[in-house]
């Protein structure tokens, strides 16, 4: 549009105004300044003619831009219904063009081949609870994560709001959200379910995800008092000599909360020798482990026929499940129930898929891969004692996490210090049983190995192996070690065992003094489970 004189030309009426609100205005104003409109393409002017034309075309402007609207916000939500992506993708994707050879031209979204293994580090790592937001952003930028580049704004690290926006977006578990409702997206996650629960339930407990961590130590986290069962926190004292001593106190005798606790504060270095003393305690012989692994290894054999059987039965449900969802979305598009109905059953569904999507997750995992990381949880603890004095204070914390449940310390008037523990999975099913005999043969280490120690302890093993793993060939020990049924019953103590094998994969980026090739990876994937 330009003006001339006291004239204005324009070249359609739609390229003054797209709403008859609009275009009233404007002429109004026009009129005011004593300026005539005339199109250079349309009969307008001021006559009577000329005016209802111009109405006519304002309305047929109106309903070209509101029915526009209407197809691009169709398309729009027949692409998210498909699992699409609609605008830019969030940082760790790309979006991307492919032209196939018929000239057809193809938007999906891909990952980042830069970004999306630090996506994942960033979930990972705050999923184990000892990370603030903000000391993760700047660890991550450290790694190089930055965001990405737009015509107007450069590409800079990224930082506390930009990773807590990565936190809590369910895009990166393979959800598409679009006016409140939940999509299966068709793009590649980045993490599991467990791991973004886990990640939500963190900075839900946290304000702002935050929490400082005044005196860190690889023991913090850890470590716990037996009497009340609160954590073990760190404090300095300094002497008058100008001498630091950092000691353990209990956080809850320390608060108030728990004014009847009656534990001490303990030294942090001899907590640390008594920890170390754990280690040499229960590290397996290799005598031990190459049986304790022959025998877990037949377990693994003999359950692969009944670990098969339960795929078309989860296949069906989860079949059924998204055929649900989809008629709930139908009947949503059909004005046949509301919003927040559809939201409460998309959330169940949801929650019983990802039950399902973890069965199946588990009955993909191949045996061979089980057996791998078998070998690995034996690697880590056969020369623990030794791995685990000469590691680093983050390689510490990572054998703590993955290893041990918690240390509760034990100092009272009659107890100077005693540390009690539990094991995590998958150790709690290997050790438990046998903890006291390997006990029995590290205090005797420099006695004959074939020894009474040693006799007994194989027949621990093979005991409680043949008994508690096997299938029902034993029928008098059924009502102790239960295993009737399918691989995946509740009941199934096999299941138990090689299920906390599964989904963990070997790296061989690292190795840990003592281990194998691929313990380090491995331990990080234990810690976070």
């Amino acid at each position: 549009m330009r003006r001339c004189g006291d004239d204005t030309f324009d070249f359609k009426v739609d390229r003054l105004a797209r709403n008859r609100d609009d275009d009233s205005d404007i002429m109004r104003v026009l009129r005011e300044c004593g300026v005539q409109l005339v199109s250079a393409s349309e009969s307008i002017d001021d006559s009577p003619a000329g005016m209802l034309l111009h109405g006519i075309m304002s309305s047929i402007a109106e309903f070209y831009s509101q029915n526009l609207a209407t197809e691009v916000k169709k398309g729009m939500g027949e692409k998210i219904k498909s699992g699409g992506t609609v605008g830019r993708a969030p940082i760790g994707y790309q979006n991307v063009r492919y032209v196939d050879e018929k000239g057809r031209e193809e938007r999906t979204v891909i990952t980042d081949p830069e970004r999306a293994p630090l996506i994942k580090l960033a979930f990972e790592q705050y999923s184990t609870g000892e990370w603030t937001v903000a000391d993760l952003a700047d660890h991550l930028a450290a790694c190089g994560l930055n965001t990405r580049a737009t015509p107007k704004i450069p590409s800079q690290p990224v930082n506390l709001k930009t990773l807590h926006k990565v936190l809590v977006n369910p895009y990166y578990k393979g959800i598409v959200k679009y006016k409140g409702i939940e999509y299966q997206g068709s793009h590649e996650a980045l993490i599991s379910e467990e791991i973004w629960s886990k990640v939500q339930s963190i900075l839900a407990s946290r304000l702002n995800g935050e929490r400082n961590l005044k005196h860190p130590h690889f023991l913090k986290g850890s470590v716990y008092c037996a009497y009340c069962g609160e954590r073990m926190l760190v404090t300095n004292v300094t002497k008058k000599n100008g001498t630091i001593y950092p000691y353990f106190y209990c956080a809850g005798r320390h608060s108030g909360r728990r004014k009847d606790c009656k534990t001490h504060s303990v030294l942090i270095s001899v907590v640390e020798k008594e920890i170390e003393k754990i280690y040499d305690s229960y590290q397996l012989p290799s005598d031990v482990r190459q049986l304790l692994e022959s025998h877990i290894q037949e377990v693994i054999a003999k359950e692969k026929d009944k670990y098969d059987k339960e795929l078309d039965g989860l296949k069906g449900q989860k079949a059924q499940l998204e055929n649900k969802r989809k008629k709930l979305l139908e009947a949503h598009y059909s004005d046949a129930i509301p919003l927040d109905l559809l939201k409460s059953e998309q959330q169940k569904i949801a929650r019983e898929l990802a039950a399902i999507e973890h069965e199946l997750k588990m009955h993909n995992m191949t045996f061979e891969q089980i057996r791998s990381n078998l070998k690995l949880t034996l690697d880590i603890v056969e020369n623990c004692g030794d791995a685990y004095r000469n590691a680093s204070d983050t390689i510490k914390r990572l054998m703590n996490q993955a290893i041990f449940e918690k240390f509760y310390i034990i100092s009272n008037d009659e107890v100077e210090l005693d540390i009690e523990f539990s094991f995590r999975p998958p150790f709690d099913k290997l050790l438990e049983p046998i903890k006291d005999d390997i006990a029995r043969i590290n205090k005797n280490n420099s006695l004959n190995k074939s020894g009474n120690a040693l006799t007994i302890a194989k027949g621990h093993i093979q005991e409680f192996l043949e008994c508690g793993l096997s299938d029902a060939e034993n029928p008098s020990n059924m009502s102790t070690y239960s295993n009737n049924g399918y691989f995946f019953r509740h009941n199934s103590l096999s299941k138990v065992l090689l299920v906390e094998l599964r989904g963990i994969e070997p790296l061989s980026e690292n190795s840990l003094t003592g281990s194998s090739p691929g313990a380090d990876g491995y331990l990080h994937s234990l810690a976070m489970t």
